[in-house]
């Protein structure tokens, strides 16, 4: 079940230093932003701050609150690893878990929570998670075989089905095509769009046209200098930003003028 996200005032610390200072917005179900800025600028600190995978960093912390659906994520009684299972994440390179089958891969995260199940429904949610990540053809008479002896654009689907196998109702992704070749790209992009039918859909990515084709949100965040924090700059709907953005900053950075 997809549900709405809301920042407010967050600020993303590294020990002493202030990686990404306040940020308030706010994520609508069912929908896919992007994330865009210059290297360096806390994207995806600010992405990995969604799940608290930013966490375990030691000295890492966060001030402000994160809302799902009204609750805060960073409240005293919220246990992290439940946290990190209703929002999936999805990394720049292709993680699949090596020594383990294809399917022992799509079933990781259902075995790490501890849940049992029959053979007959684990056999289920295999199918179920590879069709929802557009690989279930090409995979299904090698479900033995091991996750990483897929292409780069296969295992990275196989990842997205990893994720989606838990049913989270958010899913994050890191640059997800930036290791990937054009046509594994379109592959995800596709595949973005549908997932975004379940899930809310945050995205991190350098490219300006993936941006632009997939998202129905964009956030610019910038930096003022080396060793500055970065922040939000603009935040509106993708057709805006690209086409008519209020800050000349964010028009700078899409016509690439900088960064």
């Amino acid at each position: 079940m997809a549900k709405h996200l809301e920042l407010q005032d967050l600020n993303v610390f590294y020990g002493n230093f202030l990686a990404v200072e306040g940020v308030s917005m706010e994520i609508e179900p069912r929908s896919i932003t992007a994330f865009i800025g210059p290297s360096g600028c806390g994207k995806s600190t600010l992405l990995r701050t969604i799940n608290r995978m930013h966490e375990v960093i030691p000295g890492a912390r966060v001030e402000g609150k994160l809302l799902v659906d009204g609750e805060d994520l960073y409240g005293p009684e919220i246990d992290p690893v439940m946290v990190r299972r209703q929002v999936g994440m999805v990394f720049q390179r292709p993680n699949p878990f090596p020594t383990l089958s294809i399917r022992d891969n799509v079933l990781a995260g259902y075995k790490l929570n501890n849940s049992k199940m029959t053979k007959s429904e684990a056999d289920d949610l295999v199918e179920k998670s590879l069709v929802g990540a557009n690989l279930w053809n090409e995979v299904k008479d090698r479900l033995d075989k091991p996750g990483s002896g897929l292409s780069g654009g296969q295992q990275q689907r196989l990842c997205i089905a990893r994720a989606i196998a838990v049913e989270p109702s958010v899913l994050l992704m890191d640059e997800p095509t930036s290791a990937l070749d054009p046509i594994s790209t379109q592959a995800i992009e596709d595949l973005a769009f549908e997932l975004k039918e379940r899930f809310t859909v945050v995205i991190v990515t350098h490219n300006m046209q993936q941006a632009a084709r997939i998202s129905d949100m964009t956030a610019f965040f910038n930096i003022a200098g080396s060793g500055q924090p970065g922040k939000l700059i603009e935040y509106d709907k993708t057709e805006k930003i690209f086409s008519n953005p209020a800050v000349q900053q964010t028009e700078d950075y899409v016509s690439g003028r900088f960064g």
